[in-house]
């Protein structure tokens, strides 16, 4: 009898696949049809801070307009902070995916600045999220701000929102910190209870005719993987954390490298987007088809075991590997 069960930011999980933020989840049907493809837990779509702040200045502006004229028209209207519903929806979505189904929700919040960050994960708490998923990313465009700034407000915004909420914190990191370990040592010293890897950004394109710059999404492959998978292996066993793996799996053979790796969990997206939700059923199939053929009878047992720590040759996640590419290539 195989154990798929793992766990997940102290969350009990009947398996590690879990489906990562997609426009997916905005639907509850959706919702529904991944649990019963087998989802162990969901992440539902990101609230992004930019939408919450578009709307907030949209409504400013219509209760405003005209008051000038008519100083009396607002009278008519709630104050702007009582009438604003920034965020309204997705607690709302978050509430109807609690009612609905029977494994645990993971909200996810996508901001760009140090401010508001607390407000809204005391909402998402509030309205029953089971645990909250970080997307922080800041874009250094200023050449005059040193390194050290940017990556010291990750930790502030994980230490700021522990202090409010009592549910795991997970961030998903980026790769392109100056020192993956020690950015990922300071956020789980900051209060982050995992840590996923790694955020995938659409980078823009150019149209060079119609000298437009214009976004282009790429799904992602399993070549993809590779990335998170040399870090988890890297990090596993060195911070206090679960591992979560995002980007590039599409089967099950995918899903067994990430967690020989170090992953608790594997995060999914793409492959439901190109194969439809119910790939998560046969990624499952394939998965403990494999640890059946291979003597593993548990997930616990399979995590980490190709981790660098647990490694024979743990040179191999580092340069030599990169010198041995290059000597094999023919």
């Amino acid at each position: 009898m195989i154990d798929l069960s793992t766990t997940y930011m102290g969350i009990a999980l009947k398996s590690p696949l879990v489906p990562s933020a997609a426009p997916l989840s905005k639907e509850m049907d959706t919702l529904r049809q991944m649990e019963d493809a087998g989802a162990s837990a969901v992440v539902l779509y990101s609230l992004f801070e930019e939408q919450i702040d578009f709307e907030a200045l949209e409504i400013d502006h219509y209760l405003e307009y005209g008051s000038e004229s008519f100083a009396e028209s607002l009278s008519y209207f709630p104050e702007p902070r009582e009438f604003r519903r920034g965020p309204e929806e997705y607690l709302d979505h978050i509430r109807k995916a609690k009612e609905a189904l029977d494994v645990p929700i993971i909200a996810s919040l996508n901001g760009r600045s140090p401010g508001g960050w607390t407000e809204y994960s005391k909402k998402f708490e509030q309205a029953g999220a089971d645990a909250i998923e970080l997307n922080v990313y800041f874009l250094p465009t200023d050449p005059h701000q040193p390194p050290h700034e940017i990556d010291g407000i990750y930790g502030d915004v994980v230490a700021d929102i522990k202090k409010e909420v009592k549910v795991p914190i997970a961030v998903k990191m980026h790769p392109y910190f100056t020192s993956i370990p020690f950015t990922a040592r300071d956020l789980v010293d900051k209060g982050a209870d995992g840590l996923a890897l790694f955020n995938r950004f659409y980078q823009p394109d150019i149209d060079p005719e119609n000298l437009e710059v214009f976004p282009n999404l790429q799904l992602s492959t399993p070549w993809d993987s590779r990335l998170a998978t040399r870090w988890l292996a890297i990090l596993y066993g060195r911070v206090r954390a679960d591992l979560a793996a995002t980007g590039g799996v599409h089967s099950g053979r995918d899903a067994v490298k990430m967690l020989m790796a170090g992953a608790a969990v594997v995060h999914m997206t793409s492959a439901l987007l190109k194969y439809g939700v119910y790939h998560l059923k046969r990624v499952e199939e394939e998965l403990r088809t494999w640890m059946e053929e291979n003597e593993y009878p548990s997930v616990k047992q399979l995590v980490g075991v190709m981790s660098q720590k647990s490694s024979p040759d743990p040179a191999a996640f580092e340069r030599a590997n990169y010198i041995k590419v290059l000597q094999s290539f023919k």
